[in-house]
């Protein structure tokens, strides 16, 4: 059928049932668990062990602070942010205040709300009283001397009480 290894047929050779159970059972092997020997580590570099892990340690603690300033730092910054748009609505809105009330302090505005809303006429000459005052002044004149008093605090007022009786 075939020499040196190679098949000249289409169909594959077929093995022997025997054979294969043989490879199989050569192949498996059980290995027994060995106890493990103590390996002795010396101090040196026992110590350079603990110092690689404390360096370890250490970057990672300062990566972590990093981390959290980072995220404390855009906190900070969004609600700044926030308050920002906050702001300029506020000073958007106030604005627009201020227009509304320039707008309403003019004078035709006025007479115009004062006719619609409240009622209001014009005064005709029927409405209209004239009086007569005399010619006579009515400002005081300064020759009375006026005494202007400070504020003063509660110790001067308690010896003033005492002393003026």
């Amino acid at each position: 059928m075939s020499r040196n290894g190679y098949q000249y047929e289409t169909s594959p050779r077929k093995l022997e049932p025997s054979i294969q159970k043989n490879k199989q059972k050569s192949k498996i092997k059980v290995v027994k668990d060995l106890p493990r020997q103590e390996v002795k580590v010396s101090k040196e570099e026992r110590k350079k062990q603990i110092k690689l892990t404390l360096w370890v340690i250490g970057i990672f603690v300062i990566l972590l602070t990093i981390s959290y300033r980072n995220s404390q730092i855009n906190e900070k910054f969004s609600k700044v942010q926030t308050l920002k748009r906050e702001l300029s609505a506020v000073q958007k809105e106030n604005e627009q205040l201020k227009v509304s009330i320039e707008n309403s302090l003019n004078l035709n505005n006025v007479e115009k709300v004062a006719k619609e809303k409240l009622g209001m006429q014009k005064l005709t000459n029927k409405q209209t009283i004239y009086i007569t005052l005399p010619k006579k002044d009515y400002v005081e004149s300064a020759s009375e001397e006026v005494i202007i008093e400070k504020d003063k605090n509660w110790f001067e007022q308690i010896i003033d009480k005492i002393f003026n009786k």
